[in-house]
């Protein structure tokens, strides 16, 4: 959704058109002319958003883990995702200890019924392995390789894509699973730190706690909930007073080894900025509303691309970043206005 607004936004701006502000300010400032472009401007803004019906699908996998406890703590952290995503009214599978014709199974469903305006979401939680060329995510029988995974994902239409490698020697899947439009993130930053990963704790938390909606729109984005379980990662090992041995890395350039610290100066993290994995609250219930989905995904792309044009604010001339986030702003308002009606 949030790739196809901006190619709308990008269409409307070479044909000439700016993000001005009021209609009323365009006729005192610009005359009738500028007020027919505006009217058009707004028009084709909504007709992007409104034609963004965009559905998501989750894929939660747990490993094997090689010994009850951690059987049991994988299955656990994979339930508790499953649980908040369907919540959220999320369209979830989960899979418990599958073999690798099982994944592929799934997986190639996907890749029948999902749409280009889609979105993926794939969780894997377990043990991992790296052997200085190939990263396998263990499950029982043979286990599946990330350039496997990767095969599958890329015969799945949908554009927007992120994938939580939340194992062992996870940083080792990165250059195989990394892509344009894709979020790949990593429990560890190298396929060398073997350790047991407890990234998938945390990231099940931030998933359900308020507190990683850091910029309280009720939504948890894949940067948020990344920049919480990497946060707690490291409150864990710092209280029980132990060297850390896991690393949490995001990569969604489609050509970078992975960063802890995502910024505008790495280039790392727009993309998944915009991502969101899991709706809280009143956007959790609009999405279960028939009534409001339409609307939901108006704000959701709005929001979107206000961050966008923050992001490339550096890019633009004062003025025309300031007409450009002003008009987005009073399309939001309304657009939360209309939301918030019973």
């Amino acid at each position: 959704m949030a790739n196809r607004f901006a190619n709308c936004c990008g269409w409307l701006q070479s044909a000439g058109f700016s993000l001005a502000g009021r209609k009323r300010r365009a006729e005192s400032r610009r005359g009738t002319h500028e007020c027919v472009r505006h009217n058009r401007l707004v028009w084709g803004l909504l007709a992007c958003v409104l034609s963004a019906h965009a559905a998501s699908y989750y894929v939660t996998i747990s490993g094997l883990g090689g010994e009850p406890d951690y059987d049991q703590r994988f299955k656990m952290w994979a339930e508790d995702i499953d649980g908040s995503i369907k919540k959220a009214g999320g369209n979830a599978i989960t899979l418990v200890a599958p073999n690798r014709e099982q994944i592929r199974a799934r997986l190639d469903e996907l890749a029948r019924t999902a749409k280009p305006d889609d979105a993926l979401v794939l969780m894997l939680i377990g043990h991992g392995s790296y052997d200085g060329v190939d990263y396998k995510f263990n499950i029982p029988g043979p286990d599946i390789t990330a350039a496997e995974l990767a095969a599958a994902l890329d015969r799945i239409p949908a554009t927007r894509q992120c994938v939580v490698v939340m194992t062992s020697s996870s940083g080792g899947a990165i250059a195989a699973l990394r892509k344009e439009g894709r979020v790949v993130i990593a429990s560890t930053k190298t396929g060398t730190e073997k350790n047991a990963s407890m990234f998938a704790r945390y990231w099940a938390e931030a998933l359900r706690d308020p507190a990683a909606d850091t910029d309280k729109n009720e939504a948890v984005t894949a940067l948020e909930a990344f920049l919480f379980a990497q946060h707690k990662v490291t409150e864990f090992f710092d209280s029980e007073k132990r060297l850390a041995t896991e690393h949490a890395v995001l990569e969604d350039t489609g050509k970078g080894e992975g960063e802890r610290t995502p910024s505008l100066e790495n280039g790392e993290g727009k993309l998944a900025g915009s991502f969101t994995v899991v709706r809280l609250g009143a956007n959790a219930a609009a999405a279960r509303d028939p009534a409001k989905r339409e609307l939901l995904a108006r704000k959701e792309a709005l929001e979107q691309a206000i961050d966008k044009l923050k992001y490339d604010k550096a890019a633009l001339a004062a003025a025309e970043y300031k007409r450009q986030l002003s008009g987005l702003l009073l399309e939001l308002a309304r657009t939360q206005e209309a939301l918030d009606k019973p």
